[in-house]
Order: C-alpha cells, then structure tokens, then sequence
C-alpha cells in the first residue's frame, strides 16, 4: 500500500518546494514592477507628445518570439495536475514568507 503513495507523495513534495521558490522568486521580482510602470508611463507620454513612434507590427512580432517559449515550458508544467496544485500552494508560502 505504500507504494501507491510513495510516487504522489514525492509529486506533491517536489511541487510544494519548487512551488516556494516560484513564489519568493516571484514576490522579488514583483519589487519591480513600480519601476516598469514608471517606465512605461513615461514611454507612453513620449508616443502621446510624438516624441518617438513605435513600431507596433515589430513589437508584436518580438512579443510572439518571446511568448512561443514560455507557452513550450508552461504547457508541460499545466499537465502535471498533482505537482500543480503543491506548487500553487508552495508558491504562495514563498510569496508571504519573504
């Protein structure tokens, strides 16, 4: 009967851990996002005044470059169901612990 569990058990525990550093990861990296936000503001003042042009067609071909990775490593980590849920649950640990 133990080794039922045995697989699950080390599902959920690697996905809590993993899931605790997404977390205090993502909780630093969100410090700088007031900073984004500036910048953009600022970016999008200078397109109002037509200061600078942006070049929207470029931009939107960038972003499907950057987007296509992250889809391939996302879609993988979305099929582990049980892994998910203690990774989620890990994650949010990481986020108030720091």
């Amino acid at each position: 009967m133990s080794d039922i569990f045995t697989p699950i058990l080390m599902q959920l525990g690697i996905g809590a851990i993993g899931g605790f550093f997404v977390g205090y990861l993502l909780k630093k990296v969100l410090k700088f996002a007031i900073i984004i936000g500036i910048f953009t503001f600022i970016l999008a003042y200078f397109v109002y005044e037509s200061s600078i042009q942006i070049d929207y067609s470029q931009l939107i071909s960038s972003i499907e470059t950057l987007a296509t990775p992250a889809y391939n490593f996302i879609y993988p980590v979305i099929s582990q169901i049980p892994a998910l849920g203690s990774l989620v649950i890990g994650a949010v640990l990481g986020f108030t612990r720091s």
